[in-house]
């Protein structure tokens, strides 16, 4: 499976199927193989309507838990996955760091690696970014909710983190491709699983 970097799951629907490819052709609303900052945006947006269940216009505690636990319950159902995981999540709206390598067996995209099983937690198991808990890391004022300007900053964010050459745009060919990312202050980091010292997201 892949989880995209705003948290949303996709399943592979036969052995061949690549999850991530699915994400980025939902994602690129245009369908020019470029998918833009704007179309990221466009798409934590929609996310966000299907997460928010009251239309209140947050994700509140029990939308966290209905996406935990209904959503994509693979991101809980590792091990040693707990909330002192989350300190990792990122800064700036949960931006994370970009994830390196795949396996290409199978004729998609495996995001669950064999280097990458033991070494992340949650989220970050399945997709681009060191992501343990996507929704939750959006939360940037650490109030128990998470709000669409905070969502959409955090796609903003996370955005930034995989656009490795600084072009405005994505491709599939360069995310299936991924290495570490610059952080959203244009700082590499020097090496792939090293991170700043954060905050953890607040419990919910």
């Amino acid at each position: 499976m892949f989880i995209s970097p705003m948290g949303e799951p996709f399943r592979p629907a036969g052995r061949d199927d690549d999850a991530l490819a699915d994400w980025f052709r939902q994602a690129d609303r245009n369908h020019d193989g470029r998918l833009t900052l704007d179309e990221m945006q466009q798409d934590a947006e929609r996310f966000f309507a299907s997460l928010d269940v009251a239309h209140d216009g947050e994700i509140d505690p029990d939308d966290i838990t209905r996406y935990e636990d209904v959503i994509a319950p693979e991101i809980s159902s590792g091990p040693h996955f707990d909330t002192a995981a989350l300190s990792d999540a990122g800064s700036a709206g949960g931006a994370g760091q970009a994830r390196g390598g795949h396996d290409r067996r199978g004729g998609g995209s495996h995001w669950r690696n064999q280097d990458d099983n033991e070494s992340h937690l949650g989220a970050a198991r399945y997709g681009l970014l060191d992501l343990p808990e996507p929704v939750v890391s959006a939360d940037s004022d650490f109030n128990r909710g998470v709000s669409l300007p905070e969502f959409r900053n955090a796609a903003a964010q996370r955005f930034i983190a995989l656009d490795i050459d600084h072009h405005g745009f994505l491709t599939l060919a360069e995310l299936e491709s991924v290495r570490p990312a610059p952080s959203p202050t244009g700082h590499k980091p020097e090496a792939a699983s090293e991170s700043s010292a954060q905050s953890a997201p607040p419990q919910y």
